[in-house]
């Protein structure tokens, strides 16, 4: 009797559930901007706990388009701002997407990306997210670096490479950004400094290069210390 209880529970949830994302698809794909779309989604009734469903279907009908549409950015910022909920919601929906990322096909995989940049661009979505992201070839397989590609192209076209040079060395947020430009070992570092390169942002690594050129001349330093107290002979 009690398992027959828990599965008409278990079967009531799940079908609310449908009927809760039915609904923020339809109102989702059904407004005429994001304006209409935010004053909508704002009158659907939630349960504590179910605001994750918002962001969670925002993010699946923006990577089903054939290419990025702005109207999902911007809904998601006018979200964030109107509830922190959202935001919390929206920085767990990075981890977790970026964390199965290799699932997602070329076209959704760009989406999601444009998407996230412009959160990030707009302050909708905290910075500290990229702390998520350890940038060494180690940890990175090709899917993740297209994503992170992309992310910082569009963070670039949205900021432009001055303002974003800025953001990234702000010294308040270096442990955030420890992982994206790494120093623990300078094979890491190189690599770091190589990736952005090669994506035409070879200029927000400038302190990674300075870092590598001191320990370099460090290195060099020692050496030659070395070669004078020990010299050679031939």
């Amino acid at each position: 009797m009690m398992d027959e209880e828990q599965t008409r529970i278990r079967d009531e949830t799940d079908t609310n559930l449908v009927n809760l994302r039915r609904a923020i698809y339809l109102t989702i794909m059904s407004s005429v901007d994001y304006e209409e779309a935010g004053h909508r989604l704002l009158r659907i009734k939630l349960e504590p706990g179910q605001e994750k469903e918002v962001c969670i279907m925002l993010i699946e009908c923006c990577s089903h388009e054939r290419s990025y549409l702005g109207y999902y950015g911007l809904l998601g910022q006018r979200l964030c701002m109107i509830n922190k909920v959202h935001q919390e919601n929206f920085e767990m929906c990075f981890v977790q997407h970026y964390s199965m990322i290799h699932r997602l096909e070329t076209n959704k995989l760009r989406n999601v990306a444009m998407f996230f940049a412009h959160l990030l661009a707009t302050d909708a979505l905290p910075w500290h997210v990229l702390a998520y992201i350890r940038l060494t070839e180690k940890d990175t397989t090709s899917s993740s670096r297209i994503f992170i590609k992309i992310l910082f192209q569009e963070l670039s076209r949205h900021l432009g490479i001055r303002v974003l040079y800025k953001r990234l060395t702000d010294p308040r947020m270096q442990d955030d950004f420890e992982s994206l430009f790494p120093r623990d070992n300078p094979k890491n570092t190189r690599f770091s400094i190589n990736f952005f390169t090669c994506i035409g942002l070879g200029g927000i690594t400038a302190k990674q290069r300075q870092y590598l050129k001191a320990g370099s001349n460090e290195s060099r330093s020692g050496s030659d210390h070395k070669s004078r107290k020990h010299p050679r002979r031939w």
